[in-house]
């Protein structure tokens, strides 16, 4: 076994009660393998997206991805708040996420950034039935992405994504994030956000 994989195996979530395999396999890496998302792969993910639940099935969603080597990966790449750029570089396809501000007929979108989450988390579960894994990161420039990208009025940039394959080097990492990318995996207790009938009311 590989330390890779050694560590998808450890980062498998500890979840006080049973849940969806994949939910529990889902973790955010900060390395991937050096081989390509295709086309084909790409495709489903989209479509998974395309089949997401949001408020009168208006799809505020918007993506511009961009693959390794290319000048528009680079571009998203300086976009990047300075910790994830120390990593990012890593993934072999970048991508930023955004959404409509308003209905076609004038009106705010109040739910639009909720559909949009909604979403990524069809992506993120299709993804992870392809072995693919994908890092959301809210640290980035979204005023400097809409300049260097020409974002229509109207829309807004929202989040950044790193894409690859499980399995890359931890060696690729900075000692600092090798840390980090083998520490547990915490999470709060559902006592904490879950309440029944009274605000607060930890039952």
């Amino acid at each position: 076994m590989t330390s890779s994989e050694q560590i998808q195996l450890e980062k498998i979530a500890d979840a006080d009660y049973e849940i969806f395999a994949l939910l529990k396999q889902r973790y955010s890496p900060r390395v991937f393998k050096d081989k390509k998302i295709y086309k084909q792969h790409l495709n489903q993910l989209f479509e998974a997206v395309r089949w997401s639940a949001s408020s009168n099935n208006l799809q505020p969603w918007r993506f511009l991805y961009a693959e390794k080597g290319s000048d528009t990966y680079n571009n998203i790449l300086d976009c990047l708040s300075d910790f994830n750029k120390e990593w990012a570089s890593n993934a072999p396809l970048l991508m930023l996420t955004a959404y409509k501000e308003k209905t076609d007929d004038g009106k705010e979108n109040f739910h639009a950034l909720h559909d949009l989450g909604l979403c990524m988390g069809s992506m993120t579960v299709q993804a992870q039935y392809m072995g693919i894994a994908l890092h959301h990161m809210a640290g980035v420039d979204w005023k400097k992405a809409h300049e260097k990208f020409n974002i229509p009025e109207g829309f807004h940039v929202t989040t950044a994504v790193a894409m690859g394959h499980y399995g890359g080097n931890l060696d690729d990492l900075p000692n600092n994030l090798k840390e980090q990318e083998v520490a547990n995996r915490k999470r709060v207790s559902q006592l904490e956000f879950a309440f029944k009938d009274t605000w607060g009311d930890q039952k």
